[in-house]
């Protein structure tokens, strides 16, 4: 890299994973140690979660839900406890229930609704306020945003809800030079996929789905997330960015 360019530079920015442990979110997180970000992970599963935070050296890692503003702002007094302040955060916490909308319970699509888009928003709320100005917030959206998938009524809703939140945010805290931005992969093997992709017949369907002809893998965020959160976003906000191989071109 040359001498100041900093368009995909990421050392030493302090960013926020909500999520860490799952597929997509540890991901990120090893992407992003890798580069020499500092790190401040958290999930509700604690297994997982310390797994990446091995992998992750120097990190902060919090046992925390999405869903739970008082639980939020402990992660947030964490980052600021031992790094000082918040450049970015990453939101990749996510459920992923399938099923036919005439047989689904009630339930689980309010589940669904309160991690994906309430939690959501409690997140960029706590970490908007803490950065007070200059700050990247991403959220992991899904082709789901856009495309109408039988059998995903409770996901494909909370993630085009996602997409408009995210809208909605950008104008508010744009002022304030915070981003808010989405990404939206295709289905992508992780663990919370793996078991519908179990099934043959549902992973060929998905993968006929997809005009590049293969599922997505967790990396293929990677630059995408490194460009939001260095100086090559700066001017990009309110997008749902696609990274799914053609998935919402059909």
């Amino acid at each position: 890299m040359a001498d100041n360019d900093t368009l995909f530079d990421v050392e030493d920015r302090v960013i926020i994973i909500a999520g860490a442990g799952g597929g997509l979110g540890g991901e990120a997180a090893h992407a992003l140690h890798k580069r020499g970000a500092r790190l401040v992970l958290f999930d509700i599963d604690e297994q997982r979660l310390r797994v990446v935070e091995a992998d992750c050296p120097g990190a902060v890692a919090e046992l925390a839900s999405i869903t739970d503003e008082v639980q939020l702002r402990t992660v947030i007094a964490a980052s600021m406890e031992k790094f000082g302040r918040i450049d970015g955060a990453i939101n990749a916490a996510g459920l992923l229930p399938i099923g036919r909308a005439l047989d689904f319970n009630e339930e689980l699509f309010r589940e669904c609704i309160e991690v994906n888009v309430t939690g959501a928003f409690l997140m960029s709320r706590v970490v908007a306020e803490a950065m007070g100005e200059n700050g990247r917030i991403i959220h992991l959206a899904s082709v789901s945003s856009l495309v109408a998938n039988t059998h995903y009524a409770a996901y494909a809703s909370s993630k085009a809800a996602l997409s408009q939140l995210v809208r909605v945010l950008a104008r508010e805290w744009a002022a304030n030079n915070i981003t808010v931005n989405a990404i939206g992969p295709a289905l992508t093997k992780t663990p919370l996929t793996e078991g519908y992709l179990a099934d043959s017949e549902f992973r060929e369907q998905a993968i006929a789905a997809i005009p590049m002809g293969r599922l997505g893998e967790p990396g293929d965020l990677n630059a995408m997330i490194i460009l939001l959160l260095a100086d090559g976003g700066n001017f990009i906000t309110g997008q749902t960015i696609y990274v799914d191989g053609g998935r919402t071109l059909v």
